[in-house]
């Protein structure tokens, strides 16, 4: 290792993303030296806002759109200048019952509302019933295991439990997801809304003997202990933007616009990051490393020989509207049921249907996605201008699009045509006829598949959680981690001491959550301790 480095410090942070800037900030905090290296000439990696449409003054959250997991204490601690603004409505899924256009509806605000709106679809009771008795389950389950993802990695049988509820263990941790939704609820499109939770990013199904679904459904329930999904304020980049900001106050140094090529390691007492800036190649030495990347890239820093490629599995569509279109569920108001998660051919046999077609290498005839405003909870990511003009955000996340369809570029085209189509079956309009144009008269609709984001946000094959998630438990059945390192007890070692994870390929990675920053700062403070 050339230790002839430019400069020295006691961390060096390899990504300038949420999860590196909250390590930066606690680091710094605790007055350690820390560098923060970030290829892109702007910080926040995929969790950013932009102004995508040239002329129109909308600052669009591009590839992320909402944050349920970031723990009220990193936000406190870090002493973030931050407004998470509750939905009212949780979801609305448009369907057809005895050849009529209807809906389901779930307004977090009022259950009465939310289960005369089951009562309507199913005719009568049960499923409401089954529903409330579900999510009272994921409650429960959220309020204990939430807490735990910013401690030391539990074993399995430590989460157990702090759990304390075998039936649920069974249901979430054990069996395949489809069995607890098949025995608990007999509708179709309920099955379907509630498993939609278990596929965001996530190519899978009910039954997957792996249990990726499982693990998938219990991040996307468990945040902050209510598993509630909350709109930003001005927009992914205000998220990114006060950790920026707490970690610069904090005294940590930010250098943008800084490839990194290279990282090696003595083994034992530091490590070397080699980058380029402004076309000139640096070196910075850290008695630590922090890896604010997926676990592949690591590896080709390292020079190490790839494991299995990640696969991103969706397709993101950012739109800008001139108005909200009208839906055929004439009952339906579009300003509520556009403001929480709007479901789209999600039925459960719809998703099964779809992801078998995806499977079989082709793009599913109907794909299932999922659409929310985020201008009608907030309208500040829109200009003077835009605001008078009454424009309107939509953001689409498609389900079951594995980066593999996209090998022919032709693929994006017909995917994002197929997505539009399903939607334009519950609209009374189409969607194009309410789309804005930018200032070149070109309507305002941009698709991202996962190939793009492996382009513009470097995510290997597009996968949003950097690799598939883990069980936030340690895989060693051990209950006494003493003899572990920090790093280890913390979910965030590599096979090198120097080098530790801290972005969402970490064990409790995944959504914008800062926890894998949060915990990879204490392993390298417990480390400075000893």
């Amino acid at each position: 290792m050339n230790t002839n480095a430019s400069s020295r410090h006691d961390v060096v942070i390899v990504g300038g993303g949420h999860n590196g800037l909250v390590a930066a900030a606690y680091l710094a905090q605790a007055g350690l030296r820390v560098l923060v290296l970030e290829r892109l000439p702007q910080v926040g990696g995929a969790a950013v806002s932009t102004r995508a449409f040239a002329g129109v003054d909308a600052s669009l959250s591009r590839y992320s759109y909402l944050v349920s997991l970031l723990p009220h204490r990193v936000v406190r601690e870090l002493g973030l200048r931050l407004d998470l603004r509750r939905r009212r409505i949780a979801s609305y899924t448009p369907t057809v019952r005895d050849g009529k256009p209807t809906g389901l509806l779930v307004d977090a605000a009022d259950p009465g509302r939310t289960g005369e709106s089951f009562r309507a679809l199913t005719g009568d009771g049960r499923e409401w019933r089954a529903w409330q008795s579900f999510y009272r389950t994921t409650g429960r389950l959220a309020e204990r295991v939430f807490p735990t993802l910013t401690e030391p990695l539990p074993s399995k049988a430590g989460l157990r439990k702090r759990v304390a509820d075998d039936a649920a263990w069974e249901s979430f941790f054990e069996r395949p997801l489809g069995e607890a939704i098949e025995r608990t609820f007999a509708d179709d499109l309920v099955r379907g809304v509630v498993l939609t939770d278990a596929l965001i990013g996530t190519f899978t199904h009910a039954h997957d003997p792996s249990l990726l679904q499982n693990r998938c459904f219990l991040y996307h329930v468990i945040g902050n202990g209510t598993g509630d999904w909350d709109v930003p304020v001005g927009g992914m980049g205000a998220v990114t933007g006060a950790l920026a900001e707490a970690a610069l106050a904090a005294g940590a140094e930010i250098r943008t616009d800084c490839e990194v090529t290279a990282v090696a390691t003595d083994g034992v007492g530091e490590a070397e990051v080699t980058y380029r800036h402004r076309g000139e190649e640096e070196r910075a030495v850290g008695r630590r490393v922090l890896v604010n990347a997926a676990p592949a890239v690591l590896e080709r820093l390292l020079g190490e020989e790839p494991g299995p490629a990640p696969e991103g599995a969706q397709l993101k569509v950012n739109m800008v509207l001139r108005r909200l279109p009208r839906l055929r569920d004439g009952a339906a108001d579009p300003r509520e049921a556009f403001a929480g998660t709007f479901h789209i051919a999600e039925g459960y046999r719809q998703l099964a249907a779809a992801h078998a077609e995806a499977a079989a290498g082709r793009i599913p005839s109907a794909p299932p996605s999922e659409i929310y405003c985020h201008t009608l909870t907030d309208p500040s990511i829109l200009g003077p201008e835009a605001l008078r003009q009454g424009l309107q955000t939509l953001t689409l996340f498609g389900l079951h699009m594995p980066a593999r369809l996209f090998a022919d570029p032709a693929a994006k085209e017909r995917a994002l045509a197929a997505s539009l189509a399903q939607l334009d079956q519950v609209l009374a309009e189409p969607i194009a006829d309410c789309l804005a144009e930018d200032a070149d008269g070109r309507p305002c609709l941009e698709a991202k598949t996962p190939l793009d984001l492996e382009r513009e946000v470097g995510l290997p094959g597009g996968h949003i959680f950097h690799r598939d998630l883990s069980f936030p438990f340690s895989a060693d059945a051990a209950e006494d981690a003493a003899a572990e390192s920090p790093a280890a007890r913390w979910g965030v070692a590599t096979a090198h001491p120097t080098i530790l994870l801290c972005g969402a390929g970490a064990v409790r990675g995944g959504g914008v959550s800062g926890i894998p920053g949060h915990n990879a700062a204490q392993a390298v403070l417990a480390e400075s301790a000893r």
